[in-house]
């Protein structure tokens, strides 16, 4: 999603007004690699764009996204680090809500976001997950050593 705002933004600076046809068409070269062979995208999913206002309203809101997701992986490997010490300062972050920044907020559990090293943790989850994966691939498909298993996480 985040390379169709590119291009949308993009072309929007360097074309001007855009037809809805052409923000299809955008929409729809930035979703085919995404899928590749595995699915055949007709014409009419390149109106798909228009169920997400963000898009227009809100330029690259789809980074939060992809922040969220790698702060909860990072947050999971911090309390995998701590463990039960851990919770009761998860759960005032959670209190918090939207109350001031992520920076402010997460600083209250020694955290620093402009650590690369708190990120390597999620990411590190990530690189766990596929690593998982391609392990059950591997035995669904009768290929590699069965005996191979890891700790499917929570």
């Amino acid at each position: 999603m985040t390379r169709f705002e590119e291009s949308l933004h993009a072309a929007r600076r360097s074309e001007g007004e855009l037809a809805i046809a052409r923000i299809s068409e955008l929409w729809l070269a930035a979703n085919r690699p995404m899928f590749g062979e595995s699915v055949n995208l007709s014409e009419d999913y390149g109106w798909w764009w228009l169920y997400i206002p963000h898009f227009i309203h809100s330029p690259f809101y789809c980074y939060a996204y992809a922040f969220g997701e790698l702060l909860v992986l990072a947050l999971l490997r911090r309390y995998d680090e701590q463990g039960a010490s851990f919770v009761p300062r998860y759960l005032d972050l959670l209190r918090a809500g939207s109350s001031d920044s992520p920076q402010v907020l997460l600083s209250k559990l020694d955290i620093d976001i402009g650590d690369p090293s708190f990120w390597h943790g999620g990411l590190a989850v990530l690189e766990e997950m596929v690593t998982q994966a391609e392990q059950l691939a591997s035995r669904a498909s009768g290929v590699g050593d069965i005996g191979t298993q890891s700790k499917p996480r929570r």
